[in-house]
C-alpha cells in the first residue's frame, strides 16, 4: 500500500489531476444549511483578515485502476464547495472569472493530452444527474424553481437548499467583495490530500485521523499556563478552584471554546479568533503571567465571566430578578450567540459579590447560602439588555455575518468600558435605511433559518400578550400551507401562485409544540390547525390561539395575519412607524407598478410569473415553445397574468410544472424557447433575478 499527502489549494484540487466519484456505499450528501452558512463565512471571516491560507481539513482518497479517486472523507465539504462555485458562476458577469469557475465544475477535455469532458465530481448514481444537469452546469434558476414534489431524494433536497443558501448569502456582497472572496477561496483555501491505492488502508487512515481520543480543551492549555505561574503552595489549590470553575462547561469542547473566544473580544474588541490558543494566550493570559497576577485572573476574569456564562446559559435558574431573567431567555431564543461578549461584560459588572466563593447565584443553591447574588444598577442592566436584543434582531433579520455581528459586540464593549451613556454608544444604533431594510425582509420572503422564524414568531406573540410567555421544551414554526398542495386540498383551489407567494411569508408560520412531521400528510387547514392548537402549551401564545375558531383560511386573512405580526415585531424592536410605512409603501408599489420589480435584496426565491409580467420581461400572450425531436413532439405554452396557459386550456403556476405535466418529465427551463427572439426562460429569469 502506497501513502503520499500534500498540502494543495482549491485551484489546484479542481483540476484534471483528481477525478472525485462517491462510492455507492458511501452516505449521501446530507449537509443543511446551518453547515453550508458557516462554511461561508468562515472563509468570509479569513478572507477578511487574510492571514495566510486557511485549512478546511483532510481529503482521503482511493485511486482506482481507472483514474478515478473514490472519496473516502471530504464527500460533504467537495459537494458545498461545488455549490459556492455554481453560485459565484450564475453571480458573476466577467466572461474571464465565468470561464474559470466553470473549469472548478466541469473538465472542459482535451483530445491531445487525452482528457475527457466530465464533471470534476460524480455523486451516487441516484444523485448525480441532478447535481450535473442543475449545479454543475450552472442552471440555478431551473433548480430554484423546483418545487418538493419534482425532488426525489433527500440528498437532492439539500443540494437545492444549500444551492439557495449560497446564493442568498454571495449575493448580498457588492461584486468587488465577491470577487475577493473568490480569489481567497480558490487560491488560499487548503486542503491536506492523503492518497492511497488500497481501500482498506484508506479507511485505517481515516480511523487514525479521526481517533476519539481525550484531546486537550482550550480550558486544559490555559489552564496548565496560567496555574504554573502560581508559586508551589498554591498551585495545587488553584487548578482544583479553576476546575470547579470550568466544571458546569462539562466537557462541550465548542461552548468552551465559543467562552474564551468571547472573553477574547472582550479585553481584545478583536472579533474573531484565528487561533483561540494563541491568540489568546498572546492576547490576554501574556499580560497576567508577566505581570505575576495569575491569581487574579483566575478570581477577577475567570471565576466571574463563568459565572455569568452559566447565567446566559439557564437564566431560569438563576437568582435574578425576574425582567432581568425574562430579558435573558429573550437572548437566548436567537439561533446565533454573537450578542453574549456584551451579555457576559454587562452582567459581570452589575452583579456584586462574584469572585466570592460564598456568593450564591443560582436557586438549588440557596440553601447553604452566606450571601445571595444582588444587582447594584439593575436598571442600567436592564437597559442595555434591551437595546441588544433590538441590534441582534435587526442584525440577523438583514442576513450580517457572523464578522459583522461581532464586530457590532466589540464596539459596544468598548464603548460601555468607557462608561458612555448608552443611547450615545454607536453599536446600539440601528440607521433609517437598516430598518426599512428589516421591515422589507419581514414582509417579503424571509431567507432565514428556522431558528430566526421561530425567535420572529415569539417576539410577536409577547408583544401582543404584554408579557413573557414560557417556552415549552419543544417549539416550532409550522406553515399553514402545506409544502406539498395535493390536487384535494383546498389550498389548490386558490389562484395560481397564491401559495407560492406565501409559503416563506413570517403571516404563512404559526408556533407550535408539535413537530414539523405530525404536518407532513396533512394538507387541509382543518386538520393542520387541530393539530397546532391542541396542545395548551401551544395555546399559550395569542396569534395559535386565535386559529382554534377560525373555520375557513383565505389569503385576505394571511395578509392580515401578515400586517399584524409585522406591526407587533416593529413595536417589539422600536422601529419608527415612519419608516414601517415607507417600506409598507414601497412594498406595494414593487407589487402594483407595471415595470417595477423591486425587492430587498436579491435572492434565490422561486420566481414567480406575475413578477416577471410586471417587471416587463414578459408580456401576456408571449408564447414559448419546446421541442423535442427525438420524440417528434412540439409543446408550446402561453403567457398569462399569472402563470402559463397550455394549448388545451390547462393552467401552470410555472414553467416547471407545465413541463412535468405536459411531458412527463422535470426538465430545465431552458427547454422552453420565447417563439418571438428564441430566448430561453431560464435567461429571463435570470434577467428578472439581477432586477430584485
Amino acid at each position: 500500500m502506497s501513502i503520499s499527502a500534500s498540502e494543495k489549494p482549491l485551484s489546484k484540487v479542481f483540476t484534471a489531476d483528481y477525478r472525485f466519484a462517491i462510492p455507492a456505499f458511501q452516505r449521501s450528501y446530507s449537509w443543511h444549511n446551518v453547515q453550508m452558512k458557516q462554511l461561508i463565512e468562515d472563509v468570509m471571516d479569513a478572507c477578511a483578515v487574510h492571514d495566510g491560507p486557511y485549512f478546511l481539513g483532510s481529503l482521503i482518497l482511493v485511486r482506482d485502476e481507472h483514474g478515478m479517486h473514490q472519496v473516502i472523507d471530504g464527500q460533504q465539504r467537495l459537494v458545498s464547495l461545488s455549490i459556492i462555485f455554481a453560485v459565484l458562476l450564475t453571480l458573476e458577469e466577467d466572461p474571464q472569472l465565468q470561464a474559470s469557475l466553470a473549469g472548478l465544475l466541469t473538465e472542459a477535455g482535451d483530445k491531445l493530452r487525452g482528457i475527457e469532458t466530465e464533471p470534476r465530481l460524480r455523486l451516487r448514481e441516484q444523485d448525480e444527474e441532478f447535481f450535473r444537469e442543475y449545479v454543475q452546469h450552472g442552471d440555478l434558476e431551473a433548480l430554484f424553481d423546483l418545487r418538493d414534489t419534482d425532488i426525489a431524494t433527500q440528498a437532492q433536497r439539500n443540494i437545492q437548499m444549500n444551492t439557495k443558501c449560497a446564493y442568498d448569502t454571495l449575493a448580498a456582497m457588492a461584486d468587488d467583495e465577491r470577487r475577493q472572496f473568490a480569489a481567497y477561496l480558490v487560491n488560499d483555501v487548503m486542503f491536506v490530500i492523503v492518497t492511497t491505492d488500497d481501500i482498506s488502508g484508506a479507511y485505517r487512515i481515516f480511523d487514525v485521523m479521526n481517533m476519539r481520543g481525550m484531546p486537550l480543551t482550550p480550558s486544559d492549555v490555559f489552564k496548565a499556563k496560567v496555574v504554573s505561574g502560581i508559586s508551589s503552595a498554591a498551585r495545587t489549590v488553584y487548578a482544583r478552584y479553576w476546575d470547579d470553575i470550568m466544571e458546569p462547561m462539562g466537557d462541550e469542547n465548542a461552548r468552551i471554546e465559543r467562552f474564551f473566544a468571547d472573553l477574547d473580544l472582550i479585553f481584545t474588541r478583536t472579533p474573531i479568533c484565528e487561533s483561540l490558543i494563541a491568540d489568546f494566550t498572546g492576547h490576554v493570559l501574556d499580560g497576567y503571567i508577566r505581570k505575576g497576577q495569575c491569581i487574579e485572573f483566575i478570581d477577577e476574569v475567570l471565576r466571574p465571566y463563568a459565572i455569568c456564562d452559566e447565567i446566559l446559559h439557564r437564566p431560569s435558574e438563576s437568582l435574578l430578578p425576574r425582567p432581568v431573567v425574562d430579558l435573558l431567555c429573550a437572548l437566548g431564543d436567537y439561533p446565533y450567540s454573537d450578542w453574549k461578549p456584551v451579555a457576559l461584560w454587562a452582567l459581570v459588572h452589575s452583579l456584586d459579590n462574584l469572585n466570592d466563593p460564598d456568593t450564591v447565584v443560582f436557586a438549588h443553591g440557596e440553601r447553604n447560602a452566606s450571601q445571595r447574588v444582588s444587582l447594584h444598577d439593575g436598571e442600567r442592566l436592564m437597559q442595555i439588555l434591551t437595546m441588544l436584543d433590538r441590534v441582534t434582531g435587526i442584525d440577523c433579520l438583514n442576513g450580517k455575518s457572523e464578522l459583522e455581528r461581532r464586530t457590532r459586540a466589540a464596539t459596544i464593549v468598548r464603548d460601555l468600558k468607557k462608561q458612555s451613556p448608552l443611547q450615545r454608544i454607536a453599536g446600539f444604533s440601528v440607521s433609517a435605511d437598516e430598518q426599512r431594510l428589516a421591515m422589507l425582509h419581514l414582509r417579503g420572503e424571509l431567507s432565514i433559518d428556522a431558528g430566526m422564524r421561530r425567535l420572529l414568531l415569539i417576539r410577536a406573540n409577547e408583544q401582543l400578550s404584554g408579557e413573557r410567555i414560557t417556552r415549552p421544551r419543544s417549539l416550532n414554526a409550522v406553515p399553514i400551507i402545506p409544502e406539498r398542495v395535493p390536487t384535494g386540498s383546498q389550498f389548490a383551489a386558490w389562484p395560481a401562485g397564491t401559495c407560492d407567494y406565501w409559503a416563506q411569508r413570517i403571516g404563512n408560520f404559526v408556533l407550535t409544540q408539535k413537530a414539523p412531521r405530525y404536518f407532513n400528510a396533512v394538507d387541509d387547514f382543518g386538520g393542520r390547525r387541530d393539530l397546532m392548537v391542541r396542545d395548551a402549551s401551544s395555546r399559550r401564545f395569542p396569534l395559535t390561539r386565535v386559529l382554534r375558531d377560525l373555520e375557513v383560511i383565505t389569503p385576505q386573512y394571511l395578509e392580515l395575519r401578515q400586517r399584524q405580526i409585522i406591526d407587533l415585531i416593529a413595536q417589539a424592536w422600536h422601529i419608527d412607524r415612519g419608516d414601517v410605512a415607507i417600506a409598507e409603501q414601497q412594498a406595494a408599489a414593487a407589487t402594483h407598478t407595471p415595470g417595477v420589480a423591486h425587492r430587498s435584496k436579491r435572492t434565490s426565491k422561486r420566481v414567480a410569473v406575475a413578477e416577471v409580467v410586471r417587471a416587463g420581461l414578459l408580456k401576456p400572450g408571449d408564447r414559448f415553445v419546446w421541442n423535442r425531436p427525438r420524440k417528434h413532439e412540439t409543446w408550446i405554452i402561453t403567457v398569462t397574468e399569472t402563470g402559463f396557459q397550455g394549448e388545451d386550456g390547462t393552467e401552470y403556476a410555472t414553467p416547471t410544472a407545465a413541463a412535468r405535466q405536459i411531458g412527463g418529465s422535470t426538465a430545465s427551463l431552458n427547454v422552453w424557447k420565447r417563439e418571438s427572439d428564441g430566448r430561453a426562460l431560464s435567461d429571463i429569469w435570470k434577467a428578472y433575478r439581477a432586477m430584485m
